[in-house]
């Protein structure tokens, strides 16, 4: 799977993009078909404590699946957005009528 990153207002290091190359390469074990992905982390200026976003968007077969999630590191959005995406794909491959 090839993986794009864009971080917006800030530099994104090694150790983070890393963590989400792992947690996007555990989704190709719920479908093969994974062939792209694009994240984008931001930072918002806002004054919570939640500011950091990461988007995620797959591109699997002739379909796209995004989740969006913000927490207050990018490490636990980029869990949340990851699980969003593994039960979109569940419900993706039940609409599509694959088993496994």
């Amino acid at each position: 799977m090839q993986i794009q990153y864009q971080a917006t207002n800030f530099k994104a290091d090694q150790k983070l993009l890393d963590f989400i190359e792992k947690k996007l390469a555990k989704l190709t074990t719920f479908h093969e078909g994974i062939s792209e992905a694009q994240v984008y982390l931001k930072v918002n200026k806002a004054e919570d404590k939640e500011n950091k976003v990461v988007e995620i968007k797959l591109h699997l077969s002739s379909n796209f699946l995004f989740a969006e999630a913000r927490s207050g590191t990018f490490e636990a959005a980029a869990d949340d957005a990851v699980e969003a995406l593994r039960s979109q794909i569940a419900r993706w491959r039940t609409r599509q009528g694959i088993s496994g």
